[in-house]
């Protein structure tokens, strides 16, 4: 195939490196990318019938997102969402109007969970918070189970608490590790598998329709296994490198796989991703972990470890003997300080995700570790209100894109979903602008990056052109990312997706 005539990023009346238009002809065999050479010129073996003109139409690698929950993201299709909501009153409100919405359609079924995601209780006055009394007034009987934006708590009803065999209190939330436990059992009522495997289609086709070609899925589950049954049922619309958690990966050992290991039936789609290990909590929960104590929490609380510092080390070290990469997250300081201080004593690579606040001091340890930032820029804008209210006066330096790039690190850009949706537009437009809304003044405008760099750490090959050896995996927009000048515009890309490619097909054409 040879797409002709598409114009590169950034080229704009006359690119001299690429012809006198900016324009080029891309030439795809067996799924790689064979030439890119300047439009018109000659390439041996193109074939005539095989020809798509692109019309002047603007050509990016295909975009990926570096962490994501894929089929917690999936479900966001399908499930109450409460993201929306400005306290408990309006929360339950919503909770109401869907319980009622559900037995009118006759979906609601008594013995299955009904749960809803992304409330944002730290945003919520102290008077406004959740409590076991509301939720319960509003479900009755029926189980129903509220995930917190940055899934590091459950709002749970009574039901829900005995079907669960947990103990709440009056505010009816439950902590972060027994949350991460009770999250599976959502998925074991009567159709729970056929509703998610719908759902993961859906969102397979919405993410070619933002322009995605590849993702890196770390939900809480068997991954490999997971994504081997998906390839094994035709579920090929996206790159996948599948996360392994600590409490699985004696046994991926056991089985043989390494990180970059090619799934089978994947077809060279999907393979063996990190270790995955969430080494302390979140800011939205006070939990994450920090050298000072939150601003305003009584009792005073730094937050808390996941693992003991030596349990960190000790999975790092068998994930690196094994031919384990790693991805840790890690969001206070100090708890970045101490996973970099065991990557250091471990020698392991691969990426630190979130690094949501760092001392100056750990900024240049990433490039020196060889550790990627696996940054998520759409939490710093929907957390700025939070990070005012609870890192009033931070050690570190919260979301600091800017300070590490300066510091020679690697970025990579990614959601979180379902924490932020699954868009690498919205990443890359937070990253630039600092804000969601022209109306609203940037947040910390000196860790903001330019538009080609964060591009190009929202990419599988760290650029922002194709070149003859990568893999055919390419959007087609008909408006240059580059010339958007408000973070309203460049939330406004995935309309101007004309069409995006995964290994030389179409996964999505307009």
């Amino acid at each position: 195939m040879r797409i002709a005539n598409a114009r590169l990023v950034g080229t704009d009346g006359g690119d001299p490196r690429r012809g006198g238009d900016g324009l080029v002809d891309i030439d795809i065999a067996d799924g790689m990318v064979a030439a890119v050479e300047p439009a018109g010129a000659a390439a041996p073996g193109a074939d005539p019938g095989q020809v798509v003109d692109a019309e002047g139409r603007w050509v990016i690698p295909g975009l990926w997102d570096w962490h994501t929950h894929f089929t917690q993201w999936a479900k966001t299709l399908g499930r109450l969402d409460l993201i929306d909501a400005r306290s408990a009153d309006e929360a339950m409100a919503m909770l109401r109007r869907h319980l009622d919405e559900r037995r009118a359609a006759g979906t609601l079924n008594p013995d299955a969970f009904v749960v809803g995601m992304r409330f944002r209780h730290s945003l919520w006055a102290d008077d406004a918070q959740p409590t076991l009394a509301a939720i319960d007034a509003v479900s009755g009987d029926q189980p129903v189970a509220l995930s917190s934006a940055d899934m590091h708590c459950g709002w749970i009803n009574s039901a829900a608490a005995r079907r669960l065999g947990v103990s709440v209190d009056g505010s009816g939330l439950l902590g972060e590790l027994a949350w991460f436990d009770a999250y599976v059992e959502f998925d074991k009522a009567p159709g729970a598998a056929e509703e998610t495997a719908r759902l993961v289609r859906e969102a397979e086709a919405d993410a070619a329709r933002k322009g995605v070609v590849g993702i890196r899925d770390y939900e809480m589950a068997d991954n490999i296994a997971s994504w081997i049954g998906r390839f094994a049922d035709g579920v090929d619309g996206l790159r996948v490198e599948a996360g392994v958690y600590p409490e699985r990966l004696q046994a991926a050992i056991d089985d043989g796989w390494h990180t970059g290991d090619e799934l089978p039936g994947s077809r060279g789609l999907g393979h063996v991703g990190a270790m995955k290990m969430i080494a302390d909590g979140s800011l939205n929960t006070r939990s994450a972990y920090c050298s000072t104590p939150y601003s305003g929490v009584t009792p005073p609380t730094c937050g808390v470890l996941s693992y003991t510092p030596e349990q960190i080390e000790d999975y790092m070290r068998l994930a690196t003997e094994h031919g384990f990469t790693i991805a840790c997250h890690a969001i206070g300081d100090e708890a970045n300080t101490i996973v970099l201080d065991k990557a250091a004593i471990t020698r392991a690579r691969g990426s630190i995700e979130h690094a949501q606040m760092l001392k100056p001091a750990d900024l240049p340890r990433f490039a020196e570790l060889g550790l990627v930032a696996s940054v998520q820029p759409q939490h710093a804008v929907d957390d700025r209100d939070v990070i005012g209210r609870f890192w009033a006066e931070p050690a570190g330096i919260p979301y600091a894109f800017r300070s590490l790039l300066d510091a020679g690190a690697t970025l990579r850009l990614g959601s979180d979903a379902p924490v932020a949706p699954l868009d690498p537009w919205m990443a890359i437009s937070a990253a630039v602008f600092g804000t969601e809304s022209s109306a609203r003044e940037p947040f910390q405008p000196e860790q903001c990056i330019d538009a080609r760099t964060a591009l190009r750490a929202s990419t599988n090959i760290g650029r922002d052109r194709l070149r003859a050896g990568d893999h055919a995996d390419l959007v087609l927009l008909d408006a240059d990312p580059y010339a958007a000048a408000t973070p309203e515009a460049m939330r406004a890309m995935p309309g101007h997706v004309v069409a995006t490619m995964l290994g030389g097909r179409w996964t999505y054409r307009a």
